[in-house]
């Protein structure tokens, strides 16, 4: 009796014991998660505690878990905290909406662009009173061309030399005008960029192209180079009025003579070299002709020679004859003759 209440109560504990082990599991779950969870957060603060606290600190709109995703994307966190940084601190809008958003620098970033140079660029142009708003800033940086720096031509127009030395190898301009002389220019053309034609427009080797060939053309078109020594504005503003600029990159703000020399006379050097042909030509016509004259002469002594020939076979027939005649009795002696 006595051992079947210990076993009663054996039982009864063994049950007790069971129901009370289910909640110890399940708090231990939760003391686990709650642990990783700490963990993870502490991790984070420690990794991007710091752009975080400057993105607050700064008004740049730039969560905790934007910056924990941004390394699982394998994005660069402090460019774009940088660039919202600086894009708040200059007054531009920054809002998820329509704004620059963590979004879409990071979309930029992941795309290969220069997340800074474009924030650089925007607020240049905002500071000149240029309309660049984000998307044409990153078209223009993600098409291969520096934004920052078409920003910076457009404010401070930039000076070509036309021709470029460095691209060309020449130093001047030859062009000749219609009396033959040679007259060797040099321009400089100041341009500053067209942001709404940079995406797709020309660069500036078209534009010193174009302006090199207006140039050679103006000049070739003067009746007499003295003209172009006396107003080389003339050439600046037949050359300004054609709108070179059209479908490039820049717009032509001016286009100035450097310098400008006289070359040779191409003209008279031209008459020489043809009147010098001319003679060659002359001189071999008529060195044809006394060749002509030289062998018209020997046909003729060949025909002398052999007239002459002919003349003396002739003669040599006139005994044989002769004798043929007195032979047959044609051909008598007369009487006077006889004595």
């Amino acid at each position: 009796m006595l051992n079947h209440a210990f076993l009663l109560i054996a039982q009864r504990v063994a049950e007790d014991e069971g129901s009370l082990q289910i909640p110890f599991i399940i708090w231990g779950i939760i003391g686990l998660i709650a642990f990783l969870l700490i963990l993870s957060i502490v991790l984070a603060m420690i990794a991007y505690g710091k752009l975080w606290l400057q993105a607050y600190m700064s008004s740049a709109d730039v969560s905790m878990p934007s910056l924990i995703a941004m390394g699982f994307r394998q994005v660069r966190p402090s460019v774009i905290v940088t660039a919202k940084i600086m894009a708040a601190q200059a007054g531009l809008d920054i809002s998820r909406r329509t704004g620059m958003s963590t979004a879409r620098l990071e979309a930029h970033y992941l795309a290969g662009g220069d997340v800074m140079r474009v924030v650089h660029a925007i607020i240049a142009a905002q500071r000149a009173g240029i309309d660049l708003d984000f998307d044409r800033a990153a078209a223009i940086d993600l098409a291969g061309r520096d934004v920052l720096d078409a920003v910076k031509t457009s404010v401070y127009p930039k000076v070509i030399d036309c021709p470029d030395p460095q691209r060309s190898g020449k130093n001047f301009l030859s062009a000749i005008a219609k009396d033959g002389v040679e007259l060797k220019i040099r321009a400089r053309v100041t341009v500053r960029t067209n942001l709404e034609q940079l995406i797709g427009g020309a660069t500036e080797d078209t534009v010193i192209a174009r302006v090199g060939e207006s140039i050679i053309s103006s000049i070739g078109s003067a009746e007499v180079h003295g003209h172009v020594l006396e107003n080389p504005d003339r050439i600046s503003k037949a050359v300004l009025d054609r709108g070179l600029d059209a479908h490039t990159a820049f717009e032509i703000v001016s286009i100035d003579i450097a310098d400008i020399d006289v070359g040779e006379n191409i003209g008279a050097r031209l008459q020489a070299d043809q009147a010098e042909a001319d003679t060659r030509v002359a001189r071999a016509m008529a060195e044809q002709r006394r060749a002509d004259a030289v062998a018209k002469e020997q046909e003729m002594k060949a025909m002398v020679a052999e007239n002459k020939a002919r003349l003396v076979l002739a003669e040599a027939d006139v005994p044989l004859a002769m004798a043929d005649a007195f032979r047959a009795g044609n051909l008598q002696v007369s009487q006077d003759h006889k004595n």
